[in-house]
């Protein structure tokens, strides 16, 4: 135990952090898409103060093709034996009952645990989760970039296989329990979420899900080929741009490019919800550019970086979607 964690164990546990424990969770995927399916999943369950108490993993039959398999290494041959998420889902859910979710990126995780549970007509038993970027983020954490093996990194934790489910929860863990205890002997408020679970589940139109052995679409780069979609105009003024360490305001232009880990639409979706004026061009006016790779020569980003345009990632931006500021007027923008 380390001088950190005997001060904080001493001291008197923040009463607003959650008792009931939490479920560190990864999953691997076909892709990235709405209707890309999990063909691998782990659960470390962790008590209230982090410390390990088991830990659980499956492969899962995707009843498609495996999809990226230079990435995560699972082939047909491996998951043709594997049982269905319908088949899990019972095990699966009593790791998960009654706990936080925590996992790195995890609107993602979380949104392909709950289509998968919906698909299989359950119900996750989740009510928060817990996001290990923004909570990097509460921290202030020195990372060079908000990946996994950074964080590990930073908490001397080893990674032995990278993209393999249940080593990315065992890093996940292990790096998320020394997190816990900074934040709690710092008083930092946890970056809890709601989960809103799926009770019904309706495949895209467009979905194309190959079964397993049948040639694979080109789905894992979804955002490549999505078709335009008419949005109605925001109805709040632009406050200009985004000023770091200060939330977003209702009005703001926001561009989005390069693929993402939550399907785009989606985020666009919540982004004008918030009340935000999703753009399809970078311009002088644009609040922010969200992008996961701001070092690639798009024209988006080459415009944003010409004109000064704050470039932000996806958690970052999912994490400040948590509490835009209100608009000061609501008569149209006329900035378009």
């Amino acid at each position: 135990m380390t001088m950190l964690d005997d001060r904080t164990t001493a001291a008197a546990w923040p009463t607003a952090y959650p008792q009931e424990g939490y479920a560190v969770v990864d999953v691997e995927t076909t892709g990235l898409a709405r209707d890309d399916r999990i063909v691998s999943a782990a659960v470390y369950r962790l008590d209230a103060q982090g410390n390990v108490e088991d830990h659980w993993y499956t492969l899962v039959n995707p009843e498609r093709d495996p999809g990226p398999v230079w990435i995560h290494g699972l082939t047909t041959s491996v998951l043709e034996g594997a049982p269905l998420f319908a088949d899990i889902v019972g095990e699966f859910s009593q790791r998960l009952d009654g706990r936080v979710l925590v996992a790195h990126n995890a609107m993602f995780d979380w949104s392909m645990i709950a289509r998968e549970y919906a698909r299989a007509e359950h119900t996750a038993p989740v009510r928060r989760r817990l996001c290990t970027i923004a909570l990097a983020k509460e921290l202030a954490l020195p990372l060079p970039n908000l990946k996994l093996e950074s964080l590990a990194a930073h908490f001397g934790v080893v990674q032995q296989r990278a993209h393999n489910a249940l080593d990315d929860a065992r890093v996940l863990a292990e790096a998320f329990r020394p997190s816990l205890h900074a934040a709690a002997e710092r008083g930092v408020r946890l970056p809890l979420l709601e989960c809103r679970p799926l009770t019904e589940w309706t495949p895209s139109p467009s979905a194309t899900t190959p079964r397993i052995g049948q040639q694979a679409t080109s789905s894992y780069r979804s955002n490549s080929w999505r078709p335009s979609r008419k949005r109605p105009a925001c109805p709040y003024p632009n406050p200009g741009r985004y000023e770091s360490d200060k939330p977003l305001k209702q009005g703001m232009r926001v561009a989005f490019s390069g693929d993402t880990s939550v399907e785009r639409e989606l985020l666009e979706d919540r982004a004008v919800e918030a009340g935000l004026h999703v753009a399809t061009s970078v311009s002088r006016l644009t609040s922010l550019l969200v992008t996961n790779d701001p070092d690639a020569a798009t024209s988006k980003t080459i415009k944003a970086k010409s004109f000064g345009t704050p470039i932000i990632d996806e958690a970052a931006f999912t994490h400040l979607l948590r509490d835009v500021a209100p608009a000061e007027g609501s008569q149209d923008s006329a900035d378009e």
